[in-house]
């Protein structure tokens, strides 16, 4: 038995020295030619188009909510809560564009767990917050026709800076929430459509964004039975209504619409497929459904600041002088009706 073994092993090792010497003499040899070189080709990275179209989406939502922040900042006359909640959301429309960018660059380029959970947790809480600023405002519009006498005595900074640390709280925990766990990078089976988010976490958002949704139908209907109410008043009082109070009265319910119509279009069909769909769906309908609730970023700026008197007044005084004017007569302003 040993001895066959030895015969073996040796046949094994003349068998593995006739086959290799070739090679060894090709690296060795001065005389010969000289080794074939081995080069490892980058593999290309395929860029998805709609990642592309999330990034420059989000390039101009914080460029647009930028503008916004630094007219609100540097002009004095637009301290009111109005104005300071505009700001807030203004700020998370701008988070919400930087998460964009930020998502972009993790996915191509630091790819790893942690980063992607950062990155979904960054957008969770920015777009909690541009929601929940919007509720406040809703609620702010509401109380200054509900309480139009008390309104400005009953509306302190302390009550403003409660209601953002109130929202920014709440949504900083919602998007903390991934990196505590409600995640899907352990068992892929259970994620999203946006995944590394699970489907309870997808669906316990969309619940709350639909609920919200509700609470600002409520609100706004409420704000136009006030406003009706105000022109029938007037109408009573003065036996005809004026045609400065009903086109106003037009106006604010025509701004209303726009408002719930806009929020309705770009939230409420993502909210509805995360709540039925998941990762084995085809991404295309994600990003089909994604996009306009992105979008909203980029309009809100539009609905809630540009269209307001005071701040297109500071952005005239800005593009002419270029920065905005510390000598704007420092009154107090009345909120919009809407």
């Amino acid at each position: 038995m040993h001895c066959d073994d030895s015969l073996s092993a040796a046949a094994m090792s003349n068998q593995f020295q006739n086959t290799s010497s070739p090679i060894w003499s090709v690296q060795e040899g001065g005389n010969s030619t000289p080794p074939p070189t081995f080069e490892l080709e980058p593999v290309p990275v395929t860029v998805n188009p709609w990642d592309i179209v999330l990034c420059v989406t989000g390039t101009l939502m914080s460029c647009e909510n930028a503008i916004v922040i630094a007219l609100i900042i540097y002009t004095p006359t637009l301290k009111a809560p109005m104005f300071v909640l505009i700001g807030s959301l203004a700020f998370a429309d701008l988070l919400a564009g930087l998460g964009l960018i930020v998502n972009f660059t993790i996915t191509y380029i630091f790819d790893t767990g942690f980063a992607t959970l950062l990155s979904a947790g960054l957008l969770i809480t920015a777009f909690s917050a541009s929601v929940l600023n919007i509720l406040a405002i809703t609620v702010d519009r509401y109380l200054s026709l509900y309480n139009a006498l008390t309104y400005h005595t009953e509306r302190t900074v302390i009550f403003t800076i409660v209601t953002l640390v109130l929202i920014w709280v709440t949504s900083i925990t919602l998007g903390a929430l991934p990196i505590m766990g409600w995640n899907c990078l352990k068992d892929e089976t259970t994620c999203s459509i946006c995944a590394p988010i699970d489907k309870n976490h997808a669906a316990a958002l969309a619940v709350t964004l639909l609920f919200v949704f509700a609470l600002i139908l409520q609100l706004y209907l409420q704000i136009c039975k006030i406003a009706f109410r105000h022109a029938q008043q007037i109408a009573v009082q003065h036996q005809f209504m004026t045609t400065s109070h009903s086109s106003s009265t037009t106006k604010g319910v025509s701004t209303l619409s726009i408002i719930l119509g806009t929020f309705a279009l770009c939230w409420i069909p993502f909210a509805m497929y995360s709540l039925v769909a998941d990762i084995r769906y085809p991404p295309i309908y994600t990003y089909v459904t994604a996009l306009p609730a992105i979008c909203h970023s980029m309009i809100n700026p539009i609905i809630y600041a540009f269209r307001n008197p005071e701040i297109q007044k500071s952005m005239r005084l800005a593009c002419c002088c270029g920065c905005a004017s510390s000598n704007f007569p420092l009154r107090p302003r009345t909120p919009s009706v809407v």
